[in-house]
């Protein structure tokens, strides 16, 4: 299979630039998993009544860390850091754009001179192995790193993407992009979906790298992902092995965790999962996603779950209908 049969058309103006006001009142495109009904339009609130009652809901309750900085060089040359994940020797494996060559153990002034970080070693890939002086990674994060936003959201990142780039349910910090279906969930529509009989389990899958770098080779069995950390917990394997009803995934972020394990047996790790049409599912039945970029390896595992005919003929449909796509726009509803 090749990475041009993922190439589709999408008027830029249909690629969302900030979040709707109310995150339920997005809008829902609702497909069957097996062939037959035109896609559904609906309210993503009405999510309550189109999930299957007794099916369990898996979310991805990892959180995105203010990973993007800003600064300057002792020369005086403009600097940009993006932390990626942490380094197992210690440290964080940063990407670093500057003029010129960065030189192990330069100091670069951040935020205007609210951090200060070393850069400690060159590594592959354009990475960089580095720490900030005085305190942790995370603790600077928070305190003045900005939200990574994708580069199709051509704005710069605000206060309010660190309420709005975050779902209601992240927990555990480590991502550096949001597990996007989840955006369209309140507190109150995941309390409405328990008292349907609707079960919610969590993962951890944290967006790195892997997910969002383009398929830059044209055969698709030539593609390698680069790895990113997961965990299904103790307490979701117990429900999935006591579960007999259809299992929902709440992202191809989720869709991953739980298919690296189910293939695995390996309840945490680092997973290098490439979904593409041809797999066979173990771990899930149904799906709730975003709409993905062109040649993307999300929208290659989304055909993966209903057929590559089948997607881009829905996908059609919500541009004819003008859906909003990619992070901060509208869903689609695969139902078992």
């Amino acid at each position: 299979m090749l990475r041009s049969d993922f190439d589709f058309e999408l008027p830029p103006e249909l690629i969302a630039q900030a979040p709707l006001e109310d995150r339920s009142s997005s809008r829902l495109l609702v497909l069957e998993r097996q062939a037959g009904a035109p896609p559904t339009h609906h309210a993503f609130r009405e999510v309550v009544d189109l999930l299957p009652a007794g099916s369990l809901l898996v979310l991805n309750e990892s959180r995105v860390i203010p990973a993007r900085f800003f600064g300057s060089r002792a020369s005086g040359g403009k600097v940009e850091v993006l932390l990626t994940e942490p380094d197992a020797r210690g440290g964080w494996q940063a990407l670093i754009r500057c003029g010129g060559t960065l030189r192990v153990d330069e100091l670069l002034t951040l935020e205007e001179g609210q951090a200060t970080l070393r850069v400690l070693e060159r590594l592959a890939g354009g990475h960089f192995r580095v720490e900030f002086e005085a305190e942790e990674a995370l603790e600077a994060a928070e305190r003045c790193g900005r939200m990574p936003l994708p580069p199709y959201v051509k704005r710069p990142a605000t206060a309010a993407d660190r309420e709005r780039y975050q779902t209601v349910f992240a927990r555990v910090p480590g991502a550096i992009a949001a597990p996007t279906a989840g955006l369209h969930f309140t507190p109150e529509l995941l309390e409405s979906l328990e008292a349907r009989g609707v079960g919610l389990a969590k993962v951890v899958l944290h967006v790195g790298l892997g997910t969002f770098l383009p398929v830059r080779v044209d055969d698709l069995s030539e593609h390698v992902m680069h790895s990113e950390r997961y965990e299904v917990p103790t307490e979701t394997r117990a429900r999935l092995e006591a579960h007999s009803g259809p299992v929902i995934a709440c992202g191809t972020t989720a869709v991953r965790a739980l298919e690296a394990y189910a293939e695995s047996g390996a309840p945490a790790g680092r997973t290098e999962l490439f979904i593409t049409p041809g797999y066979s599912f173990r771990a899930i039945d149904g799906l709730i996603t975003n709409f993905h970029l062109p040649e993307s390896t999300l929208l290659m595992l989304v055909a993966a779950l209903i057929g590559r005919e089948r997607l881009f003929a829905a996908y059609e449909v919500a541009i004819a209908e003008r859906y909003r796509f990619y992070s901060y726009g509208d869903a689609m509803l695969i139902r078992p």
